[in-house]
């Protein structure tokens, strides 16, 4: 494991570490405030089962929702269109040292791909139609690599556990907005409402983070597993944002759903960056951009620059 990967793995656990934290803590002091004066574990054994059921639910049906959204359908072994598809994703995955997951084609014309799945849905990954019209064998079998590093870091998990405690806060919060029983500390608790509100939505700029630093983990999954991965993922992102920026299609009216904005996550590339220039300009391009350290604050994927410039020092060590 390079030191890079070390550093983003052990990021990417403080953030997850501290959304829990901050969170608990958001929660026990409401409940401490409006008179729930009960013990830290206590409260742990409240809302665990809460937690634990809301997180088994999504997990075991999200995939099937995801699949609803984006039209996906299963490919099988012995369907001459795509062995070279089902040979790639079993090779990355021998590589990855995992069960080879099963393989789905998403009918949408913009170039992407994802990892999702559930202990009876069983793991998948995604690649678009689109993804299969622009990109080489070779940076196919790259972009699998990383969405194969999604596998097998469990970030489909993860994203659920964390992604809860944000709905978990609104909840109480808008629980104490609607109480009947605020008393003479109506004032009070409502003020505790409102903010309890308003941190559950800034609580989703640590979840962005978070998802940042598992994409660059899986970036570098991909660089570490495949032949010249760091190489062709680079121009497999350039290629994916050309595309969307020529095509002019967007996701954007997909976004119906927690299902689609989890798989949105989840995407090799964020479907909503694109720009409608040659990919070889914009891999140049990228390579030497001065990036802001908040260019991508609002964003669930790193900035694209941020990624190729990554993926290039992990090509001069290699060197």
């Amino acid at each position: 494991m390079s030191l890079m990967s070390i550093r983003i793995k052990l990021g990417s656990l403080a953030v997850g570490v501290a959304i829990f934290a901050i969170g608990f803590g958001i929660i026990y002091g409401i409940m401490y405030y409006i008179g729930f004066n009960i013990g830290v574990l206590a409260l742990l054994i409240i809302l665990a089962p809460i937690f634990i059921i809301m997180d088994i639910l999504q997990w075991l049906f999200g995939p099937y929702m995801i699949g609803a959204v984006y039209r996906t359908h299963k490919i099988t072994p012995d369907e001459p269109e795509y062995t070279m598809l089902n040979s790639i994703v079993s090779e990355v995955a021998r590589g990855n040292k995992i069960k080879t997951p099963d393989i789905y084609i998403a009918e949408v014309d913009i170039p992407n791909a994802f990892a999702y799945g559930s202990p009876i849905a069983g793991r998948r990954i995604a690649v678009t139609r689109g993804l299969l019209r622009i990109l080489d064998p070779e940076e196919i079998k790259a972009v699998i690599g990383h969405e194969m590093g999604h596998l097998r870091h469990r970030d489909v998990e993860m994203l659920l556990a964390v992604g809860l405690i944000p709905t978990l806060i609104f909840y109480f919060g808008y629980s104490l907005l609607f109480s009947d029983g605020r008393g003479r500390n109506a004032g009070g608790i409502l003020l505790l409402a409102i903010v309890a509100i308003v941190a559950s939505f800034l609580f989703r700029f640590l979840i962005l983070a978070f998802n940042r630093m598992r994409e660059s983990y899986a970036d570098i999954n991909s660089a570490l597993t495949v032949d010249g991965g760091a190489d062709k993922l680079q121009t497999a992102l350039a290629k994916i944002v050309s595309a969307t920026g020529h095509t002019g299609h967007s996701f954007r009216r997909r976004r119906k759903n927690t299902s689609s904005n989890l798989t949105e996550m989840l995407f090799f590339s964020n479907p909503d960056v694109s720009e409608a220039e040659d990919y070889r300009k914009l891999l140049e391009e990228w390579k030497t951009a001065k990036v802001s350290l908040f260019s991508d604050f609002f964003s669930d994927h790193p900035h694209p620059a941020k990624r190729i410039q990554r993926l290039e020092r992990m090509k001069d060590r290699e060197r």
